[in-house]
């Protein structure tokens, strides 16, 4: 309860995440004037990047799509997306957007323009940023910071079972069990918005089966697989571990962890950058560090209050030393990751990364002021506290009556002695609570710098010879009601069309039913006429995609008010079609 609370409260104000590789170079250039025309489009980024199908638009001086080949990377450089154009390209000025995958799975976009022998007299109009969905981005974002914590949980309660040896562990079975299911489902969820997260588009996207061998070929897509297999094998396994020794359970817990961590490590911020294969292993010690503490911290708060049996100072003492050591790898660590990411020291105040950085350095020093108090409630637990004894003793002359009962007091402490113990008990228990609520905090300032742009690669991007343009041409979206009349056979259609333009675009549909909720339809067609030149009607030609219709290939070949007939059927005799009209410009 107390960290659903503390998520629901810190998310809130976190800070959206940013891509993290960014465009160092093009060619041809953002803004240059070229003779003739080029035989490819090439970008050039701050570090590798995965490409997808649809990574390159291009629209001509028409506004009119140019068809291209599959992108690829140029001569095998990880950090280049190159596309082959086509030969005969009209003279004029063109608009490039783009699209990739960073190596540390976050997507990026942008859009220049170029002009092939002198530039067009209307200049394309400026591309809107439509990159990411916002509804699939919170899910994806949400989901990272769930994994983050249930990683944390999941392997510091491993970690204090195994490692302090409480003699109750009753009270941590719970964190185990919410720990792995967690990140299971959390990470399940993960891989199947991977793609819709990629390209930009809705959660409904990620029903497309089609899409998933693509997810499955990027290096976030492999790693999100391997920790979804991870943490199936760890519960097939765990049952034969029971029965082994202490030691062998221990080496596989902790083989389990280090390739928890490699999923985090090969696809986030270590994975890409300078000095990979140490970047990759200080982020595997830095996860393990942090989870042991943080976690640990956890199991310790539910053993104070939730064992049967208080736990030894022996237990006690073991997870401080435990603590001790994961701050130590902590630091040195986190030290040589700050000094990776932020390259110079005016970036800690100038740059969004450093600012975060700063942010993350000052919860820590509250989360080391409430170690160190409970560190000294420790100590003090460890003073052994000896109640005064009460020896029964019978003193007679033998052939007489027994004489009275007497007793004599032999005593070693004072008879107070167990009241400090039970106050030092209760005063751990709270400076153990003030570290979990500040390490919450730290753990979700983690994920929030592992979201934002490194300041060493934003200056590497501020060298770009000119400025960026996020997003691609403008989209038209519209949301259009629907009613057949019947129970259950009314919502709304969101219809996407990109990029609303004369010539050819692309056209997205979601239905929902009446209750707001993603709605299965048999049928769903759209068509355009053009009354004013008796043009149509046009059919889109929609297919469905597993959870959505779309299509890349609807021309619209003249501008103006064109009429958009949408027919929705429900069911095989219910069925409604709805016009709508839609202004298509050049």
């Amino acid at each position: 309860m107390l960290l659903g609370t503390l998520l629901v409260l810190l998310l809130a104000g976190a800070a959206p995440a940013s891509a993290h590789a960014a465009l160092r170079a093009s060619d041809p250039e953002d803004g240059s004037v070229v003779r003739t025309a080029p035989t490819h489009i090439t970008l050039t980024f701050t570090e590798s990047v995965g490409l997808l199908e649809d990574s390159f638009r291009i629209y001509g001086p028409d506004n009119r799509r140019v068809h291209m080949e599959e992108p690829e990377h140029a001569a095998g450089a990880a950090d280049t997306a190159r596309a082959a154009l086509p030969r005969d390209l009209d003279e004029g000025t063109y608009t490039v957007a783009w699209r990739v995958v960073s190596a540390d799975s976050h997507p990026v976009s942008g859009a220049f323009t170029f002009s092939i022998g002198k530039p067009s007299p209307t200049p394309p109009a400026a591309p809107q940023d439509h990159a990411e969905h916002p509804v699939t981005k919170s899910l994806y974002d949400t989901g990272r910071h769930l994994a983050y914590i249930a990683a944390a949980l999941l392997i510091g309660t491993a970690a204090f079972a195994a490692l302090c040896r409480p003699p109750d562990t009753g009270p941590l079975r719970a964190p185990l069990l919410f720990g792995w299911w967690t990140l299971l489902v959390t990470t399940a969820a993960l891989l199947v918005l991977r793609s819709p997260y990629e390209k930009g588009t809705s959660p409904a996207t990620a029903l497309d089966v089609s899409a998933f061998p693509d997810t499955l070929s990027g290096r976030p897509g492999m790693a999100l697989l391997a920790r979804v297999l991870l943490l199936l094998a760890a519960a097939l396994l765990l049952p034969v571990l029971r029965h082994r020794t202490l030691r062998t359970r221990v080496t596989a817990g902790a083989a389990f962890s280090v390739g928890l961590a490699l999923t985090w490590a090969s696809a986030e911020h270590a994975s890409a950058g300078i000095q990979v294969p140490v970047a990759m292993t200080s982020s595997v010690l830095h996860l393990l560090a942090m989870a042991a503490w943080l976690g640990g911290l956890t199991a310790l708060l539910l053993t104070l209050h939730r064992a049967k049996t208080p736990p030894p100072y022996d237990t006690v003492a073991r997870f401080s030393r435990l603590a001790f050591t994961s701050v130590t790898v902590l630091v040195l660590t986190g030290a040589y990751q700050s000094w990776r990411g932020l390259g110079s020291w005016s970036a800690l105040t100038g740059t969004a990364y450093g600012r975060t950085l700063a942010v993350k350095l000052a919860a820590t020093v509250f989360l080391l002021l409430a170690a160190a108090l409970s560190r000294r409630w420790t100590a003090l637990l460890a003073r052994p506290a000896v109640a005064g004894e009460r020896v029964p003793a019978l003193v007679g002359a033998s052939g007489g009556p027994p004489p009275e009962p007497r007793t004599t007091h032999v005593t070693t402490a004072p008879p107070e002695a167990v009241g400090p113990e039970a106050v030092h008990r209760r005063a751990l228990r709270r400076s153990v609570l003030a570290e979990v609520v500040v390490a919450v905090a730290v753990l979700l300032v983690t994920t929030v710098l592992t979201g934002t742009l490194p300041s060493r690669a934003e200056a590497e991007a501020a060298k770009a010879p000119a400025p960026q343009v996020a997003g691609l041409p403008g989209a038209q979206a519209l949301t259009v009601p629907y009613d057949t009349g019947t129970p259950g056979g009314s919502g709304t259609v969101q219809l996407t069309m990109d990029p609303g333009r004369v010539g050819e675009n692309g056209l997205q549909a979601v239905v929902f039913g009446p209750q707001g909720a993603l709605s299965f339809v048999p049928e769903l067609r759209v068509t355009f006429t053009l009354p004013s030149k008796d043009v149509g009607p046009i059919d889109a030609g929609l297919t469905d995609r597993g959870g959505y219709w779309a299509t890349n290939d609807l021309t619209l070949p003249l501008e103006g008010a064109w009429t958009m007939k949408l027919t929705v059927r429900v069911s095989d005799i219910d069925q409604v079609t709805v016009e709508r009209g839609v202004r298509i410009g050049r």
